[in-house]
């Protein structure tokens, strides 16, 4: 009787596309995604309501767009390091 055990992991990887690896270092990334998405949203609103008060306009991006920008930037800063 043969081990079948190895063939399925084998069979499993080759038909999703992606490397047991590369699928940890995205689920990596997206946690530290979003631990660095939720710092910056405090400060992102307050640099966005100082800058909707000063200015008197809302037309800026939000609180949320400025912070995903932000965690966009840093984020690979990380991972490339």
């Amino acid at each position: 009787m043969s081990d079948m055990t190895s063939d399925m992991i084998e069979t499993a990887m080759e038909t999703s596309g992606e490397s047991p690896n590369r699928k940890a270092v995205k689920t990596e990334f997206m946690v530290y995604f979003a631990i660095i998405f939720l710092a910056t949203l405090p400060l992102a609103t307050l640099t966005w309501a100082l800058s909707a008060i000063r200015t008197r306009s809302f037309t800026e991006k939000g609180p949320m767009a400025r912070a995903w920008t932000q965690a966009r930037i840093i984020t690979p800063m990380i991972f490339s390091a």
